[in-house]
């Protein structure tokens, strides 16, 4: 069984630091709590209304990221998102949001991702998520 979880939002990465003084840093996107919000109430959602148990076994994550064009690039100038944000730090806020969601113990568990990011030029921002608990049915070998 898997679990599909559509988010709306912008997209925001984690894990870019910036130096505020002091010693301290913290996160570059002012947009992450937002986002990492929009992810656990999604999930949650969709655990309530799938009746999703909390997973413990390895899982496999699939993730669409819909970013925003910006106005001054046209489609046929940069068809696709190949400017920050960076893939790996949007997947970072994805898997916390869905950890605080409780969709798995840990997002360690997660050993097969998926990801794409585009630009959201025929629906509103944000991503759809699609988790899968990966089973020994596979026929992996894996000793």
């Amino acid at each position: 069984m898997s679990l599909t979880i559509t988010v709306f939002g912008r997209p925001a990465p984690q894990g870019s630091k910036r130096h505020v003084g002091g010693g301290r840093f913290i996160e570059a996107s002012k947009y992450l709590p937002a986002w990492r919000k929009a992810i656990t109430l999604a999930a949650i959602t969709e655990i309530e209304k799938e009746a999703w148990a909390q997973s413990h076994s390895p899982i496999a994550i699939e993730v669409m990221f819909y970013l925003e064009r910006p106005a001054t690039i046209p489609v046929a100038k940069r068809p696709w998102p190949i400017k920050p944000p960076d893939l790996d730090k949007l997947l970072r806020g994805v898997l916390d949001g869905l950890t605080d969601a409780s969709v798995w113990e840990d997002d360690g568990q997660v050993v097969k991702i998926t990801a794409w990011k585009v630009y959201a030029d025929t629906r509103e921002p944000g991503c759809d998520i699609t988790v899968s608990p990966i089973s020994d049915e596979l026929g992996l070998d894996l000793t």
